[in-house]
């Protein structure tokens, strides 16, 4: 159950909006008001299901987006004055204040000042970006879009919602919905020729939210519900032996007709075959009196449904159909290696018909702003609508194809319904299709509408509407026309050209290095949505996304540490000259290696900045697929940073001891907040200290005409004497390395080195 604060109840302390900038008399700035275990709280359950607490971000996927709530917590911190758990809360007007973001992304914190009341100035060079937050924050009629966005739904239903149905195996009903194909990939064997599947394990559905285990019979390919998974008996079928392990293994697999072995993949024999195998699907009629979900074997109608799709596809002159090359790339040379080359090749023929024909339904809305919108939804879809999607045998869902920062080429495939399912109640049934796209895209535009946050009272969630604040350009209140100044630019932030001293502040979540190709990723929605809405949009001219001047390190394109830093340098110098005197230059970032952070730090000297502050938060989720199972960090350092002011003397130390009592005390507060630290937090916070201590030390004596190897082996250096990764060997008690599992308790300090008021000018 969840309380919903009404009215004027603004927040747990009923407060009003107020154009809270303007309040003086209370201490503000990060330094001083940031309060790590309660923005860590928030954080981190933010980040567990993003959308519920930020549902702005469900307008289009964007990768690793950092969390709202604390974007929200350095503004409020930095410009409201008081007691950050109060004023987070309360809803305000920094009308006056500009915010700037060099490298916009997914626009989190462009969002968050926004929605405060601030003017707002992104700069991204990926077009990708460009449009997201451009969608995120432009107004709609939001009435228009749904009635356009549920006939698309309807005109799917009518011309090809039959190719998404089945008989249900309980009741005969011919008109159950599929709600997921289950494909394998196949191959011919080089000895005979014949074809064979490339099954990895025959497990398909798990126990934790079915009845049953299911598992797929590898002699006749019925499905069997079993009772023990580790002794699941024989087919039920034909007699065989059931098994969970199959035989493609470490990129090899016995020719179950010759016994030859193959490898694979095969490139040079093109993209990889496919076979249906198994459909879970929804049957209204049974549903009230079944138990668990609906799996069954493909009958000849199913194998004959998906043969006239592949009649209309080929009878279709397709328009909106993707023909660009898949060029060479990190990430892209993996398709390649599977025989991939066009990116039309990625789906199969079902999902191409359905996909071009709702192109064409988008082209002829004659209203722009929602013919915008609906592109956005297609180019959304299409991380679920392809043939690298995976079926969760937990969770019994899709996977979609970003559900790693990559291009995971499986060997089981999900193709989701592509219209997607609705209840009698209205709710979606299933993950993946339009009608769960355009959902998700009116939720997010309600949000920007009437935004609010979530707290807990009691172990009750509890919604806080913050009324007075909206994310928007303009909207119409009490008859009167609010504005709010937007500036959005497609372009390079290392050669922005900026008024001096015309912004109060710069947040952003900078690249880090080569962490996420977003242009090799994002060009997979980009060649369908260009056609869609290149016309009108400049920056859509190009056949890719990809940019000589992105700012990530990448191998193909011959960009390293060193263009890196120069890149990250250019942009630090440039903002800096437009932030006012002592206004915060404020940005995310964490890495497992600490050659990654001397960039960061070489930017910072350039730009002469100074760091204040090094602030802990989460900025991942623990169960994020790809990085569950690791040692990677889910934690953020925020650097906040200022050309002029004062800084701590108590956090100014070149001791490892002290540093790593630093350290201690990041880990205490994030505990303080709830999160259990792993050594990969513990390590990207002790590069953080290790960072803002360089920049301290090395700046009187700073020569920015250096090249970037000379200027990094500096920081190497200076990273090296004051203790380096040993520290934590030496100093950081072993009850806090725990990668495998979340738990432990952290070793209470003395933490009490220094005056806390004693600050020092520069």
């Amino acid at each position: 159950m969840r309380d919903i604060a009404p009215g004027k109840q603004t927040g747990p302390q009923g407060a009003l909006p107020v154009n809270s900038h303007q309040k003086e008399k209370q201490p503000k700035g990060i330094e001083r008001c940031f309060d790590v275990p309660f923005v860590t709280g928030l954080a981190r359950r933010e980040k567990q299901i993003q959308q519920n607490y930020r549902p702005v971000i469900a307008v289009h996927k964007w990768f690793a987006r950092r969390p709202g709530t604390l974007f929200r917590a350095l503004l409020v911190a930095e410009f409201v004055a008081g007691h950050l758990p109060t004023s987070y809360f309360r809803s305000h007007n920094l009308k006056g204040i500009r915010v700037a973001d060099p490298f916009m992304g997914g626009g989190t914190p462009l969002l968050e000042a926004n929605r405060l009341g601030c003017d707002v100035l992104g700069y991204d060079i990926n077009p990708m970006a460009y449009w997201i937050v451009r969608q995120e924050i432009q107004q709609l009629d939001l009435n228009a879009y749904a009635v356009a966005a549920r006939a698309v739904g309807e005109r799917l239903e009518k011309e090809i919602g039959f190719l998404y149905r089945t008989s249900c195996i309980y009741c005969q009903n011919p008109e159950a919905h599929v709600k997921y194909f289950l494909w394998v990939k196949v191959q011919r064997c080089l000895e005979c020729h014949r074809e064979y599947a490339l099954f990895p394990g025959y497990l398909l559905a798990e126990n934790r939210r079915h009845t049953h285990d299911v598992l797929i019979c590898p002699n006749c390919g019925e499905l069997n519900e079993v009772d023990n998974r580790r002794q699941p008996g024989n087919c039920r079928s034909c007699g065989s032996a059931l098994v969970l392990t199959g035989p493609a293994r470490r990129n090899r697999c016995p020719c179950p007709h010759c016994g030859k072995i193959n490898t694979y993949p095969n490139s040079e024999s093109g993209p990889p075959g496919h076979r249906l195998v198994a459909i879970e699907y929804h049957c209204p009629r049974c549903r009230v009196k079944h138990q668990g979900r609906f799996f069954k074997k493909p009958d000849e109608a199913d194998l004959a449904r998906y043969q006239q799709a592949v009649a209309m596809w080929q009878a279709l002159t397709p328009v909106f159909v993707p023909d660009e090359q898949i060029p060479a790339g990190d990430e892209t040379d993996r398709l390649h290696h599977w025989g991939y080359h066009y990116y039309r090749e990625m789906f199969n023929e079902r999902q191409l018909l359905g996909l071009e024909l709702i192109c064409r339904m988008v082209t002829e809305q004659k209203n722009q702003e929602v013919r915008n919108a609906l592109a956005t939804n297609l180019s959304d879809l299409l991380r679920y609508q392809n043939m690298l999607c995976r079926y969760d045998s937990y969770a019994l869902k899709s996977l979609d194809i970003f559900s790693v920062h990559g291009f995971p080429v499986g060997l089981l495939q999900c193709e989701s319904n592509l219209l997607g399912i609705k209840s009698p109640q209205g709710t979606n049934i299933g993950s993946g299709g339009w009608s769960n796209i355009v959902d998700k895209f009116i939720r997010a535009k309600e949000y920007c509408r009437h935004p609010f946050e979530v707290t807990y009272s009691g172990g009750r969630k509890r919604i806080v509407m913050i009324n007075g604040e909206w994310i928007g350009e303009t909207r119409e209140c009490a008859g009167q026309l609010e504005k709010k100044g937007v500036d959005l630019r497609c372009a390079s932030a290392t050669t922005a050209e900026l008024l001096a001293q015309s912004l109060d502040a710069v947040v952003t979540d900078p690249p880090y290095f080569a962490n996420v190709q977003y242009a090799e990723l994002m060009d997979f929605c980009y060649v369908w949505l260009r056609r869609l809405i290149a016309s009108n949009e400049p920056c859509f001219a190009g056949p890719s996304t990809r940019n000589e001047n992105e700012l990530t390190g990448n191998t193909t394109m011959e960009r390293g540490l060193d263009y890196f830093t120069q890149g990250l340098a250019q942009v630090f110098r440039r903002f800096t000259v437009a932030l006012k005197p002592g206004a915060p230059f404020v940005f995310t970032f964490h890495h497992n290696s600490p050659e990654a952070y001397y960039p960061v730090a070489v930017a910072l000297l350039d730009a002469g900045l100074v760091c204040t502050a090094a602030i802990p938060c989460p900025a991942e989720m623990s169960a994020s697929i790809h990085i569950n199972g690791t040692s990677s960090s889910i934690v953020d350092t925020v650097f906040v940073n200022r050309s002029t002011g004062t800084i701590s003397r108590r956090t100014l130390t070149r001791d490892a001891a002290t540093i790593a009592q630093l350290v201690l005390e990041d880990l205490e507060k994030l505990a303080a907040g709830g999160l259990k630290p792993t050594l990969g937090d513990t390590r990207c916070l002790l590069f953080g200290h290790l960072t803002r201590l360089a920049v301290w030390y090395l700046r009187n004596n700073w020569n920015a005409t250096l090249s970037s190897p000379e200027k990094l082996n500096r920081v190497a250096r200076f990273f090296q004497e004051s203790g380096g990764e040993k520290i934590i060997d030496y100093y950081i008690p072993k009850n806090v390395m725990i990668c495998s599992k979340r738990t432990g308790a952290i070793r209470e300090a003395d933490l009490s080195y220094g005056d806390e008021d004693d600050e020092i000018p520069f």
